[in-house]
């Protein structure tokens, strides 16, 4: 199928100048957008009903933050997995620190287990992994040949998961057991074309569609079930890092963008955009931790 550039209209939520924002979530709890800014060690949250943003620094870089729910947030961090408590207190979940290794892309599964990402900061191949972390910290590795380990989702019904390695330049999908945590059959989705950039974050509507930011792609694409594309959204920054749907009925797409490396850097490289009524999403579970 021939995609088509339907005229989406995105707007600037948040202007910023992340050096690497990434990860965007939709608290339901608050009613809030949040999502991180990797290198700058910063957490931030969005209030679109009032405008308001707020900031929070990390004591070290942060590659994705969920909501938990008991309240307070889990991070993938640096050095393992991370609890912010309700009062704001810190405490480890799972302390694993590597040389040369930082947490990446995190996604939580139906089950409310996190499933973290890591990569090394000089993306030396087979240098990352993907874990499944339960509740109480137990941490199983599930894939140990990863380079950089990016965007993860599951299917409307939990029987599908689909993940990014970003430099294979495919969306792959498994075969996700509902019961287990466990995947199995990892086949490939769909590759993006060499010259459209690579596959970064993604997120899955309603429809059971994926939707896949492009890093140096400078858009969103939207993959059917079967793996056809058939929207594309395009935008004024060329590293488009994620996306998710938030908002009143979760129908507006929001997309982190990052600024690293471009020089110079358009004006809204490391912005949070947003595309109203570009959907409908699907309500994500909270860290069962």
């Amino acid at each position: 199928m021939t995609a088509t550039r339907d005229g989406a209209s995105y707007e600037v939520a948040v202007r910023a100048e992340s050096a690497l924002g990434e990860g965007p979530t939709w608290d339901p709890a608050t009613g809030r957008l949040l999502w991180i800014d990797i290198l700058n060690s910063r957490l931030n949250s969005y209030d679109p009903a009032t405008g308001r943003r707020t900031l929070r620094r990390t004591d070290q870089h942060v590659g994705a933050v969920k909501p938990r729910a008991g309240g307070g947030l889990v991070l993938n961090l640096r050095d393992g997995i991370g609890l912010l408590d309700p009062d704001d207190t810190f405490r480890w979940l799972c302390h694993e620190p590597v040389p040369g290794r930082r947490g990446n892309e995190a996604a939580v599964a139906p089950d409310g287990a996190l499933w973290a990402g890591t990569m090394r900061y000089d993306e030396a191949t087979g240098g990352g992994t993907l874990a499944r972390v339960t509740g109480d910290g137990t941490a199983e590795l599930v894939l140990d040949d990863v380079t950089v380990s990016n965007g993860t989702g599951w299917s409307p019904d939990g029987r599908r998961m689909y993940y990014i390695d970003t430099p294979t330049r495919r969306i792959d999908v498994f075969d996700h057991d509902a019961d287990t945590g466990r995947v199995t059959g990892r086949r490939p989705l769909a590759e993006v074309e060499d010259g459209a950039g690579f596959p970064d974050g993604l997120t899955v509507d309603a429809e059971g569609c994926v939707w896949v930011a492009l890093w140096d792609g400078a858009a969103v694409r939207r993959y059917t079930p079967s793996g056809a594309l058939d929207r594309v959204i395009e935008l004024p920054v060329p590293r488009v890092t994620a996306c998710a749907f938030g908002g009143p009925g979760l129908t507006d797409l929001y997309i982190t963008t990052a600024r690293v490396g471009l020089h110079p850097a358009p004006p809204l490289a490391g912005s949070l955009l947003v595309v109203p009524g570009a959907g409908e999403g699907v309500a994500q579970p909270a860290f069962a931790g």
